[in-house]
Formats: structure tokens, C-alpha cells, sequence
């Protein structure tokens, strides 16, 4: 399919590079395919559509306002103009599976090194971990994403102006509602008074256990989580109860049973967390405004807009305005890996896996088939592959997708881009 003919069935907005190299204002099918046709222009990426002019040119631009609705899981970004006509607008899922690839990676590490020969135990040989002013591989790799998303809007259209929305979470309030109203709350925690955790569950619950209330007359009391550990439970209160000894180990030979409910790990506090770390350096390394989510949300019930990341960051980008989309389309950008770090598998690693192209396919590469673009999710020796949408949903095709009867769009990066249709907004 060449350029032009996509054009014509898929955008309605094409964005365009001077050929200096400096972006311009977007412009319209009709005027993007006559360039093509012409040989004026030339196509350099294929979603968002953007073609750069092979011929000297006015370079005069119109202001562009870029609204940036910051978050912990998913962005918005918009560009419009001081008409309030949307001309760009994007959503990207960041990643959230950082932590959990440093794990596996650090024990297939200890896993080798042991393995391969008796290597002497390093401690404190961390210095990374305990430098100054460190930030989190997760939180880093966040505010990395928010800044590419800043540096692509950029290299696509002539920003004059940057508005970020910031959140501030008070994580202390949101666990204690009772500390707004009486500001010394703020310095005595759930477990002032108390040595530890355990000594404040005791005392909660009267020094008794909770299932026999002193009936078994075991002095011994054990603090047990209602929600096991190895079941990813929390170390917090609202998981733990008391129980006697007796009880206890009735409990885990499974004699007994507790109706009860308990609290998984990892609290909804973690975004709220991130998002303060984020906030603070998105503002200390962009030259940008700062507005406040109460101000959008407002803004976005006043026009009956629906609750959209992209509408948000609309909103943020024609400074209260209503927006008027003139794009019909919002791409979806999700972070990848870079690369597949298991490289071998086996027992003692004796296969080597394919990370290479198979018939000239790697996976994330966007493909053609059947008239609709998917992603590649895996791939087989015998000529097949697995196709997933932006959001990692395999699509179960049948037949199955065979790679000659693909056409490869383009191939995997750090982002998987994704166009969807806008729905119809009020």
C-alpha cells in the first residue's frame, strides 16, 4: 500500500516537517496527497501520519498549546490553539512492570553466580541505592515517559507553550482522614505508643484471640495474617488479628477456618506516592505552566465532557476553552521493553531462544492482516505468528495468522503506537 493511498482511507490531519527539519503547522489530506503525488514531500512516519517538504518554504507558525495530564499509570497529551481546535491528541499506558523484571533479573544473577562457581558473599557494595537525591527505577522510568512524550510533541509541532497538571497527595490523609481535622494526628502514627506492629494489634484486640475468645486458656498469643504472605498479603493491621497458639496452628492445619476479610500488599497509596515524586521533577526539569486537577475537572464537567485522559489534558491544553476536536483519531502509546532478556532456556540453558527476526518478523512489529493493523505477540519456527492489540489482548483469528499473509507496518520500539477513533463528544 503506498503512502498516499493510505492517507486517504485512514487520516483525517497530517502533521509536517519544513525541510530544515523544524515542524509546522499540520495540514489536510487533500493538500498532504497532492504534495506525495507531486514528489514535493516525502512520508517519514506512518502513525501519526507526518511527510517532510523536500522543497525551501515559509517556516511561519501559529501558537500551539501542549496540555500534559501527568500521571502514575496512564497520560494524557493534547495540543491546540488559542481557538480551543484540538490538532493532536494521545494517551500512553506507562509501565508498571519495572520492579517485578529487576526481581526475576536479580535472581537468574544469583541463580548463575552460584551455579557457575563459590562466589564469596559482597555486603554493602549498593553505592547506587544509597546515593543522594536517588529516585526509584520505577518512578524514574515514569518521568522518563512524561519527558519523551514532551520531546516527540515537540519534533511534531511548533509548541510555544507547556501546561502541566501536578497533583499533590497528602498519602498520611488519605490512610487517616482524621488528621485534617486535628493537625497533631500528623505526629503520632497508628503505632505511636507501641514497640512495633504486633504490640498494637495485641492491644487492639484486647489480648485475646479472636476465634476462641480464651476458651483453648493458651497464654500464648501470635499475631496471624489473614491474607498469608506468600499470598501476597500486607504486613499492615487491617491484615492481622490476634489468635493463641493453639488456634493458630489448628488454623494453618486446616481444622479451621476465619471468615474474614484482609488487605493485599501494595496499598492504592503507591500511585499517590509516585505521583508526588513525579509532579516534583516534571516541574523542576520543563519549562512549563502548572495547573491543578480540581481546576480541570470542573472545566470538564461544565462542557459535559466525558472522563477521558486525553479530554483532561484537552481541556489543560485550551486554557478553558471548549474543545473542538479537529482530529479524529487518539493514538495509544504503550511502553515496552527494549529487548527480551531471557536469551536461552533449559535446564542448564542449553537452547537458545530466537530473539532475532523469524521470516522478518520480530515481535511488537506492527503488521497488516486482513485489512486491520494488530501487533505481534509471539512467533513460531513453522511461519505463524500470535497478534495482540495495544492492549496486550491476543486476538484469536482463525485461520491462524501466517506471516505471508502479513505486511510489516513497522517494526518494535520502546513505545508500541496505536491509532483509535475518537467517539463523538458533546
Amino acid at each position: 500500500m503506498t503512502p498516499s493511498g493510505y492517507l486517504s482511507e485512514r487520516i483525517n490531519m497530517v502533521y509536517v516537517i519544513s525541510m530544515s527539519g523544524k515542524p509546522l503547522m499540520p495540514t489536510t489530506p487533500r493538500k498532504a496527497r497532492l504534495l506525495l503525488k507531486n514528489g514535493k514531500a516525502k512520508c517519514i512516519r506512518r502513525t501519526p501520519f507526518t511527510i517532510k517538504l523536500l522543497y525551501k518554504t515559509t517556516e511561519y507558525t501559529q501558537p500551539l498549546t501542549h496540555g500534559l495530564d501527568a500521571g502514575s499509570g496512564t497520560v494524557g497529551s493534547v495540543v491546540a490553539d488559542d481557538n480551543g481546535n484540538v490538532v493532536y491528541a494521545s494517551e500512553i499506558f506507562l509501565r508498571q512492570d519495572i520492579k517485578e523484571k529487576m526481581d526475576r533479573r536479580r535472581d537468574y544473577r544469583r541463580t548463575r553466580r552460584g551455579r557457575l562457581r563459590n562466589r564469596e558473599n559482597k555486603n554493602n557494595n549498593r553505592k547506587n541505592s544509597k546515593r543522594k537525591d536517588r529516585i526509584s527505577p520505577t518512578v524514574l522510568s515514569k518521568i522518563n515517559l512524561h519527558l519523551k512524550e514532551v520531546r516527540f510533541v515537540q519534533k511534531l509541532l511548533p509548541i510555544t507553550s507547556l501546561i502541566v497538571e501536578g497533583a499533590i497527595f497528602d498519602p498520611h490523609a488519605l490512610k487517616n482522614p482524621e488528621v485534617l481535622n486535628h493537625k497533631w494526628l500528623y505526629q503520632k502514627g497508628t503505632n505511636f505508643g507501641y514497640a512495633n506492629t504486633k504490640a498494637y494489634v495485641r492491644h487492639r484486640d484486647g489480648y485475646i484471640c479472636h476465634h476462641c475468645k480464651g476458651k483453648s486458656k493458651d497464654p500464648h498469643l501470635h499475631v496471624h495474617h489473614i491474607i498469608f504472605r506468600r499470598n501476597n498479603g500486607s504486613d499492615e493491621p487491617e491484615n492481622l488479628i490476634t489468635l493463641c497458639e493453639t488456634c493458630h496452628n489448628k488454623l494453618h492445619d486446616g481444622k479451621i477456618k476465619l471468615k474474614l476479610e484482609g488487605k493485599e500488599l501494595g496499598s492504592s497509596l503507591a500511585h499517590a506516592t509516585q505521583m508526588n515524586c513525579v509532579r516534583s521533577q516534571l516541574m523542576k526539569r520543563l519549562d512549563c505552566e502548572e495547573t491543578y486537577g480540581y481546576i480541570t475537572s470542573e472545566l470538564r464537567q461544565f462542557y459535559g465532557l466525558p472522563k477521558e485522559h486525553y479530554v483532561d489534558a484537552a481541556v489543560i491544553a485550551t486554557r478553558g476553552l471548549k474543545p473542538n476536536f479537529k482530529t479524529q483519531e487518539v493514538l495509544l502509546k504503550k511502553c515496552v521493553a527494549d529487548g527480551d532478556y531471557r536469551q536461552t532456556s533449559g535446564r542448564h540453558s542449553e537452547v537458545r531462544l530466537t530473539t532475532r527476526k523469524i521470516s522478518g518478523f520480530r515481535k511488537y512489529d506492527k503488521v497488516l492482516y486482513l485489512g486491520n493493523e494488530y501487533l505481534i505477540r509471539g512467533r513460531m519456527s513453522t511461519g505463524y505468528a500470535q497478534l495482540m492489540d495495544i492492549y496486550g489482548k491476543a486476538q484469536k483469528l482463525l485461520p491462524i495468522p501466517k506471516f505471508s499473509k502479513m505486511t510489516r507496518l513497522s517494526a518494535r520500539d520502546t513505545w508500541i503506537i496505536q491509532a483509535k477513533t475518537i467517539q463523538s463528544i458533546a
